[in-house]
């Protein structure tokens, strides 16, 4: 597990590293939060992208949703009755903040 108090040496040695491509494969917002607030450092690498897990679902360690719960955007149903104690949080909390705040914006908008 990435511990905050490692990052900015983390951060340090991918800099150092010489690498042009990085892929970050952290949970989701811990990735996204990491590559913000080390993007100066990482600034001379030409290609950051944030994979999550697809690293583990190439590997087969986790499975895919089946093809009919992808084409009507089930798969991250599937994800959640993989692993409910982990993906709770990030579904029913996650996404209520995020659906809350399109609407307040959608609203705000429409007021002006």
């Amino acid at each position: 597990m990435l511990k905050k108090e490692q990052e900015p040496l983390i951060a340090k040695e991918i800099a150092q590293s010489g690498a042009q491509i990085l892929f970050v494969a952290i949970t989701s917002p811990i990735k996204e939060n990491f590559l913000y607030q080390n993007k100066e450092q990482l600034a001379n690498i030409n290609l950051i992208m944030g994979v999550g897990g697809s690293f583990d679902v190439v590997a087969g360690i986790t499975k895919r949703a089946p093809d009919w719960m992808q084409k009507v955007g089930l798969e991250w149903f599937f994800r959640f009755l993989q692993e409910p104690r982990r993906m709770w949080k990030r579904y029913l909390v996650g996404n209520s903040k995020f659906i809350w705040l399109v609407l307040k914006e959608r609203f705000k908008k429409s007021e002006n």
